[in-house]
C-alpha cells in the first residue's frame, strides 16, 4: 500500500504530542527508515529536509500547536 505525506505527517503529531518534542534528524531518520526516502530531500544548504508535501500536510494537522525550535533543530508542543 502507497504511504501518503498525510500519514507521515499524522506519525510526526503522535510523536510530539506524546513525547513533547521530535528532534529534526530523528524525524528524517524514521521516516526514511519507516515511510520511504521519497519524502526526505537534501535542500540548498545541503542537509536532509522533509518533502514539502509533508510538511504542508503537518502544518494543517496540528494548526499551531506545534512550533519549530530554530536552535534546537526540533518541533515543540506549545
Amino acid at each position: 500500500m502507497e504511504v501518503t505525506a498525510q500519514e507521515v505527517a499524522e506519525w510526526m503529531v503522535k510523536e510530539i504530542k506524546f513525547t513533547g518534542t521530535l528532534r529534526q534528524e530523528d524525524a528524517i531518520e524514521y521516516v526514511k527508515a519507516h515511510f520511504g526516502e521519497q519524502f526526505v530531500f537534501v535542500n540548498e544548504n545541503g542537509n536532509s529536509s522533509l518533502s514539502k508535501d509533508v510538511k504542508k500536510a503537518f502544518r494543517k494537522l496540528h494548526g499551531g500547536r506545534i512550533a519549530w525550535d530554530r536552535d534546537g533543530f526540533l518541533w515543540a508542543w506549545t
